[in-house]
């Protein structure tokens, strides 16, 4: 089995801040201006921006291909309260923390359809590309429990594109260059697609390979790394997605979608790490998703909506061991190949009554079952190494959740949700001896536990006759702990705890938005205290194991402004203070707490551009984009020595993007990143790339 070791640390449909999943959707049988497919929106809050200005909870695409963003990580970056950053380690996994929340915490969707990885929900956010996406939405700390379950610090998710036009396409290539304008890869985006009366359909393809990425130009070598082109920093990723939607009238609309997603990486070494034990030479040959999903919505009468959504997903992954850097070994001990293979089907159902016409009541109900398949083999390049049996895992979650907004006026209202998730563990096998006996290695089953958890939340919202909005959030959600989490031997080094309790987390937040003349202003300020929070404890018998002893606090602020100055000029600007403290609490009897501090979210962290049109055809855009000292950790040596946390710096990052407009549908592009080559990391050992360049073609019909 796959045993990697990892420290853990939508109610309201608004009328006053629009949700805009259901108040600013066009009608089913009506083009969505903006091209986002409304069935695949959940709830959040806020005003949704326009062109490249950046949203307080959602990002467009015109703002992605601005800056040049073209994976998720990096994309959802941009919006305050969202931090992305780098596991480290032998997995390089790129990540995101939502407020301080991290991906076991926050689920990710596309098209409101959960990607949740059984075995251990290791999401590499660098893998979901966005050429073909056309809004980004995160919810932060308050997301609607109508939207389904785990969604213990917010929600992200990506809504794919859809037609607006009896006939559309787009097609986009960017060729992506290195610190000294040498190659790097490229990035391809098609799409085609057709709007009538009664139907529509679309599909799309987008492709991103990277040769590798170089360093800056301040880097000194090290050990393990010469500089220049970042070793081992290959990758190549492609997605297709095709949509068919029927729209019989003006009101209901039923669509069914295709993606499937491959990719393959490989994974750069820690700059000074020589240990045999933490430094892994490991790659993965491929990572492929694929899901298959109906959505519909359907207006019973003038009062009740339903809401249905159906799917199948499958993910397939392998990661390979190897003895060396060579990569091309598998003779050691430490060498394997681990392949998954997990799918998942499930559905949903929301039936919306207006019961008065100022009271609207929602009741969802969500069900999914996760299967998880693996069977490693040890040290394959022996020609007596055979595979283990195949593993089985295999966990149903369900949610019920019911809603209720009620409207005092039209200027205020007050939405009142809450929820019951349980989760039944049918199956959890493992190969090898069970803890405290002796023996052969053999097939056997963990304790089975199951597990169920209450969530409640309140909003009331407030708007008044200019435009001027506020409103106060209040959430108590829980997440379950993953298979990992509760079962995991971390090379042998680990105990299970079958019965570990969720992680809950109670979020409050005050906000509001006002514009003042040319310039709008939104701002948060948030608080969230977690309660039986996962803690990793040494047991008497010198082994990990994880307990619910932990609690935290953390609180902060948002701000964001935008303005459009002069018919040509125009700017914006978002901040984000994060501050995070964790109290492991009482271990227990005879056993001692692992130093633990929080990791990789900075204090402090913002993004600011402008856009100038000098003439019709032109538009320059340069950007900055800036965060504070995050803490870091280095990896554990061999000999088991306590690892080091510290500080890794601060650090500014600027860009600049020109597009010219050779032809009304054509446009040619140059840009940068990092353009003055900043030396700098987010994680111990692993520094982010240097100064890159890109030129970008863009056709659109």
């Amino acid at each position: 089995m796959r045993k990697i070791l990892f420290a853990t640390a939508s109610a309201a449909a608004l009328l006053s801040t629009p949700a805009f999943a259901q108040d600013t959707a066009a009608p089913a049988g009506g083009a969505e201006q903006d091209g986002s497919f409304g069935l695949g929106q959940i709830v959040v809050t806020g005003q949704r921006p326009d062109g490249i200005a950046i949203g307080a909870d959602t990002l467009g695409q015109a703002a992605i291909e601005r800056f040049n963003r073209n994976t998720l990580d990096d994309a959802a970056n941009l919006i305050p309260g969202v931090t992305a950053g780098n596991s480290g380690g032998s997995r390089n996994e790129r990540l995101l923390f939502v407020r301080g929340f991290d991906r076991f915490q926050v689920p990710l969707s596309i098209d409101g359809i959960r990607v949740y990885l059984p075995a251990d929900n290791r999401l590499d956010y660098g893998r979901f590309l966005t050429p073909d996406i056309a809004e980004i939405q995160i919810a932060k700390g308050y997301a609607s429990v109508l939207d389904g379950p785990g969604a213990m610090g917010g929600a992200v998710n990506l809504v794919t594109r859809k037609p607006t036009q009896p006939f559309e396409a787009e097609a986009r290539g960017v060729l992506n260059l290195g610190r000294d304008a040498g190659y790097n890869g490229y990035s391809v985006f098609g799409l085609i697609g057709t709007r009538h009366d009664n139907w529509y359909a679309q599909a799309s393809y987008a492709r991103n390979f990277q040769d590798h990425w170089d360093l800056s130009g301040d880097f000194a070598p090290t050990v393990n790394e010469n500089g220049g082109a970042r070793d081992f920093s290959r990758t190549e990723d492609w997605r297709v997605n095709a949509k068919f939607g029927f729209t019989p009238n003006a009101t209901d609309e039923y669509a069914i979608s295709y993606t499937r997603q491959e990719g393959s990486k490989n994974a750069p070494l820690h700059l000074t790490d020589t240990s045999n034990v933490s430094l892994r030479n490991w790659a993965w040959p491929f990572w492929n998703i694929e899901s298959v999903y109906f959505l519909s919505t359907t207006a019973l009468d003038d009062k009740a909506t339903l809401k249905t959504r159906a799917y199948y997903n499958k993910l397939d992954n392998l990661l390979r061991s190897f003895d060396d850097r060579t990569q091309t070994t598998q003779v050691l001990n430490r060498a394997f190949d681990s392949p998954y293979d997990d799918n998942a089907y499930g559905g949903s159902a929301e039936l919306a009554v207006a019961l008065t016409p100022a009271n609207r009541f929602s009741l969802a109900f969500h069900y999914r079952r996760d299967e998880h398949r693996e069977a490693q083999t040890s040290r394959p390049g022996l020609t007596t190494s055979v595979p283990e049996p195949v593993q089985t895992s295999i966990e149903r979650t369900w949610s019920i959740a019911a809603e209720n907004r009620f409207a005092f006026s039209s200027a205020l209202s007050l939405t009142l949700g809450a929820s019951y998730d349980w989760r039944d563990l049918d199956a959890a096998e493992e190969y090898g001896v069970p803890l405290g006996q002796t023996g052969a290695n053999r097939l056997y089953s963990y304790p089975l536990r199951n597990a169920d958890a209450w969530n409640a939340q309140g909003r009331l919202d407030w708007t008044g006759a200019d435009g001027t909005a506020a409103h106060f959030t209040i959430s108590s959600r829980a997440r379950f702990p993953t298979l990992f989490e509760r079962f995991s031997s971390q090379f042998g080094t680990a105990q299970a705890n079958p019965d570990l309790k969720p992680e809950r987390a109670t979020n409050f937040e005050l906000g509001g938005a006002h514009r003042f003349g040319p310039v709008r202003a939104t701002a948060a300020i948030f608080y969230s205290k977690l309660e039986d929070a996962l803690v990793s404890v040494r047991t008497p018998a010198n082994l990990n194991r994880r307990e619910n002893y932990g609690s935290a606090d953390y609180y902060g602020g948002e701000l964001s402004l935008d303005a459009e100055l002069t018919s040509t000029f125009a700017i914006g600007l978002n901040y984000s203070y994060i501050h995070r403290s964790f109290d492991v609490g009482a271990a227990p009897t005879g056993s001692l707490i692992r130093p633990f501090r929080l990791t990789d979210v900075p204090d402090h962290k913002g993004f600011a551009y402008a856009s100038w049109k000098p003439v019709v055809a032109l538009e320059v855009a340069p950007s900055v984009e800036f965060a504070s000292d995050r803490t870091t950790v280095t990896p554990a040596s061999a000999n088991g020595l306590t690892p080091v946390y510290y500080d890794t710096g601060s650090y500014v990052s600027a860009g600049l993007r020109i597009d010219y407009a050779v032809l009304p549908q054509v446009t040619l592009g140059i840009g940068a990143r990092n353009l003055f080559d900043a030396n700098y990391v987010l994680t111990d050992g692993f520094p982010e790339p240097g100064r890159s360049l890109f030129a970008v073609l863009r056709a659109r019909y």
